[in-house]
Formats: C-alpha cells, structure tokens, sequence
C-alpha cells in the first residue's frame, strides 16, 4: 500500500514538473534599489545580494563548489580539485589563473592557500545569472572582464565588460546553462572531461536526453541534484551506485539522493524480468547506451608526451582528423576525440580511490589507474555500471616513481603553453606545487574513469536484451554474471543436449511400452 502511495505521489510529480511552468519568482529583483548600481566590479553585486540573503555566502563557503575539497569517508583520502590530478590538464594548483575561473568566488590565485574568505568573494552570479550575459575571463581568477579585453589571445575578438546592474536585477534559479558554464567545459573545451556533459544540454531534443529536453520534463540539473543550503547533491568521489530506499518523499530520507530509483522505484518496469535485472545492472547501464551523442565530441586519448614540437618556422602546430576534431596541438600533444561512444563497462560500489601525487606508482603493470572504481560480483552494494575510460600519457618522475605536476598555462617562461619545454614546465609546476621532482622524467600510459549518467533517451530507445544477450555481448568480460545467449561450454551445451535427447528417448519408449502391454492386456 505504501510502494503504491509512493510510486502515485513521484508520477504526480513528474506530471506537475512536465505539464505546468515553474512557479513563479516571488521578488522582482529588477524593484530593489541596491541591485541598481552603479557596480564597479562583481564583489560589489555580491556584497547587496547579502544585503537580503544574510546567511548565502557563509553557506556557499562551507561546501565543496567552495573549498574544492572532499574528505573521502570510506578511504580516508583527501581529494576535490584542489588536491587530485586528472588525465587532462594535470591539476588546477600550478595553473590558477584558469582553472579557477570556474570557480564559484572571486580572486583565488594561489590554492597551497584556502580561498578568499571575504564574504564579497562569493559568486552570486555565475549560478544564478537568468541573462546569458555573464562569462568570467578565462585568466582572471574567477572575475568578468572590466574592461575590453581580446580572447582568445590574438584572434582580434573582443571580450566586453557585463552590465553589472543588469545582471543583479535578472537572478533566478539556477539553469543548465549556468552550471554548464562550468560543468560542460572541464578539460579545456565543451565536452572535453565527461562525456555526458557538454553544450547540446542547454537545449536538448528529447531524443537525448529525454529529463532535461524541453520537450520532455525540462529539467534544470538541480532538479535531480537537490540543494539544501548550497550544498549540492550527488558526488563522482563517492556514488550512490545502488540505491535500495526506492522513491524520495518528504519524510521517507533527507531528501538529498540524486539516483534514478529516488523518483522512478526499486522495480520501475512493467515486466518482471526486466525489473529482475535491476539487483545487478544500474540503470545507466540500458538507458544510456552511448554517450558524446549530442553532436559535441569527447576526447577519449591525450597523449601528453608529443607535445612541444614546432614547425620549421618555429611555430605551434595544430591538425585535425578526417572528422574536423582536433587530433594534435603543439600546446596538448595528440588526442583522440569520440561520439556516439559505447560505454566501457564495470562492477562498481560508488566508491572511487584516487593515484595521489605522492604515491609510489607500480610501474610494472601499466597503465597507472589515475583513479580506481571499487566493487564485484561478490559486493552486495555493486552493480555494473557504464563508465567513460579517458586513456591517455602522463609525466612522471622516472628516479621518484610518482605523477608530476604540469605547470602547462601563464605567460611566463616556465609554462608548457609558453615555451613548449617540459623540463622547464615540471621544474615550475614541482616548484608552485611543493612537491618534489629528481628531474628525470618520462611519460606513461594512464587510464581514467569517469561515470555516465546524463544523456538519458526515451525509453524506447533504451538498450535490447540482445544488446547483451548474444555472442558480441556488450558485457563481454564482465566477471560475476551468467548471461544466456552469450556464455556458453562446449561440454556443457553436448551435456545439456545428451540430457534432452534422453529424455526424449525415454518418452519414446515409454509410448511404445504402454502401446505393447495395452495392446496384450486387450487380447
């Protein structure tokens, strides 16, 4: 009775969120004499939004788009992006100029130090900007131009300064434009880092992704990442890879769940079989059968060790594969860009350890898992999960046995993107960082996961079951699992038909043995 309630109440929602408007701001921001400016800079827009949002920039400052920290809870490590490398641009610390313009605040410009702590360092703006006006300058630490600045360097396009009070008097609820503004953009460009994530999102058909097209519920990103005093929902450290609580409503959990299972059930199919396969695949799994769909590449391979090489003239090169992606850069090394891509896929329990820069690498037994995906056939909380695997070449220190520390972006003479001269680049980045370099390095092949779980199509377009049920098996490999149709035992199968052969000789001679004895006990 109570499944029923719940199962009724969630489609009641999904129905309001698909058939109604959202409801309506309660202020005109456009009435408040403080949002009127004139604003020299964006603190000042922050510092009046306090003026009424009193407790916002305390709260923004206690959660992780803030610190840039996670402490792990089941591995004890400390990670977030001021303390992991990746299998892109290396690390934000070395490289803050850029990397923190997707940050959520105002002039971080060195993270061996927290960030700003004055309350006006918040960024109101980049979350709930309605205009589509507001871009924080790529080398500015966060900020907006204040003057016309040309970007990128030496394309003659101008950057203009925003209209600050403009601004101030359109804020809203968050939007997918505003947190693509950074989500959809990590690793240097659209769609480069995820692979479920990138620009076609903003205004999605609903052939993919069917919660966030406008043809379909139009959801923004925190209608399944749910805040509750700026703190977001839903963390790729550690995932709630199996959800048993089923569907969310007030005063069944907190709330705070971001799975498929807390609006749609533990058993959301008509057929039963279907929904016996939920105990052992996510739902990802069948529902997102690609991913980089959207007509955004995504890069699948960079290899960091060919970059810096020149032209005769002394000049950064760059080439293109036969579909127009990018394939090398003076600045990046060679890359390797995919769409429509077909998952790798693995047991997982939500769990992900990271290859900290510190650590001893096994260098016996490449490539080095930048970070690790924990779970089995064996873990209960496991299920098989689609995943995006970056592949890709890293520096590493050949005497000290550990990742480096790329110091690849700045003007100065000691950036990779400057002086094309990786001694010089991990000599700096060793240096900003404090950790140590022997200075001999080399590079080595490195593998990255990152879990898919956006560019949800119809369920129509959902996977087939002979998708795995058959000899080219998506799940080909997968330890744990019996999957009729694909696995199969020579002596086995001859067991198995030995067995029906006998028994239909048996039923054979058992007809003809009460044809006999009939046939005497009549005579």
């Amino acid at each position: 009775m109570v499944t029923a309630f719940m199962a009724v109440l969630a489609l009641a929602v999904v129905s309001i969120a698909q058939g109604a408007e959202r409801s309506p701001p309660t202020a005109d921001h456009s009435k408040f004499e403080a949002l009127k400016g004139p604003f020299e800079d964006a603190t000042e827009v922050t510092e009046a939004c306090l003026g009424c949002h009193t407790e916002a920039a305390d709260q923004v400052k206690g959660t992780t788009h803030w610190t840039w920290l996670y402490d792990h809870p089941e591995t004890d490590q400390q990670l977030g992006k001021s303390k992991v490398i990746n299998s892109f641009c290396g690390m934000p610390v070395t490289n803050e100029a850029r990397c923190t313009s997707c940050h959520v605040g105002y002039g971080w410009e060195d993270m061996n130090q927290p960030p700003p702590q004055a309350d006006s360092a918040v960024d109101c703006l980049v979350c709930h900007d309605t205009t589509g006006d507001y871009w924080k300058f790529p080398t500015l630490a966060g900020h907006p131009t204040y003057v016309p600045r040309e970007w990128p360097k030496g394309s003659g396009n101008m950057v203009q300064p925003p209209d600050l009070a403009n601004l101030a008097q359109n804020v809203g609820a968050s939007s997918r434009a505003n947190c693509g503004s950074c989500h959809f953009y990590g690793g240097g460009g659209d769609g480069v880092k995820h692979g479920d994530l990138d620009s076609s999102l903003v205004n999605p058909p609903k052939a993919l992704d069917v919660h966030m097209s406008p043809e379909g519920l139009d959801f923004a990103c925190s209608d399944c990442h749910s805040t509750w005093g700026h703190n977001v929902s839903g963390s790729r450290y550690q995932v709630e890879a199996k959800d048993t609580l089923g569907i969310d409503v007030p005063g069944h959990t907190d709330m705070t769940r971001t799975t498929c299972e807390s609006c749609h059930g533990a058993s959301p199919h008509e057929q039963q079989k279907l929904n016996d396969h939920v105990d052992t695949l996510a739902c990802q799994t069948c529902h997102v059968p690609e991913f980089a769909r959207g007509g955004v590449p995504t890069k699948m391979w960079w290899d960091w060790s060919t970059a810096g090489k020149l032209d005769a003239d002394g000049n950064p090169i760059t080439e293109y594969d036969e579909n127009g992606h990018v394939s090398y850069l003076s600045t990046k090394g060679n890359f390797r860009h995919g769409e429509d891509v077909v998952p790798h896929y693995a047991w997982f329990d939500g769990t992900v350890e990271y290859t900290l820069i510190d650590e001893k690498l096994d260098l016996s037994n490449p490539p080095i898992n930048i970070n690790r995906i924990d779970g089995g056939p064996d873990d209960p909380d496991s299920r098989i999960w689609p995943f995006k695997l970056m592949r890709g070449k890293q520096p590493y220190d050949t005497e000290l046995g550990t990742l480096l520390v790329t110091h690849v972006f700045g003007a100065d003479d000691t950036s990779l993107w400057s002086n094309f001269n990786w001694q010089k680049a991990l000599e700096a980045g060793s240096e900003m960082s404090g950790m140590p370099f022997s200075g001999q390095f080399d590079f080595v092949e490195t593998r990255m996961y990152w879990p898919i779980a956006h560019m949800v199509p119809p369920a129509e377009e959902a996977l087939r079951c002979g998708s795995c049920h058959a000899a080219e098996s998506r799940l080909a490999g997968i330890g744990g699992i019996y999957m009729p149709g694909h696995d199969s035992n020579v002596w086995l199968d001859r067991l198995g038909w030995l067995a029906v052969a006998l028994t239909l000789l048996g039923v054979i001679l058992h007809a003809i043995a009460r044809m006999i004895f009939k046939g005497r006990k009549h005579s």
